[in-house]
């Protein structure tokens, strides 16, 4: 059987920690920055911890 390969836009996306948990970066920090407070753009700014449903696809799409 061939080699399994990782899934290139996960693997740009998602960022595996020590624990095992998968990071995101939280959307919404691309532009429009003169209607966001200075506070909502630095929230967003701090990676998230993927959702438990999201995670179970996106170890698939990881191969972990």
């Amino acid at each position: 059987m061939p080699k399994q390969k990782t899934h290139s836009g996960a693997k740009k996306r998602f960022k595996l920690t020590g624990s095992g948990k998968l990071m995101k970066q939280q959307a919404g920090l691309r532009h429009n920055f003169e209607g966001k407070p200075t506070k909502r753009t630095r929230r967003l700014g701090q990676d998230q911890v993927l959702s438990a449903p999201d995670t179970k696809v996106a170890k698939k799409l990881l191969g972990l």
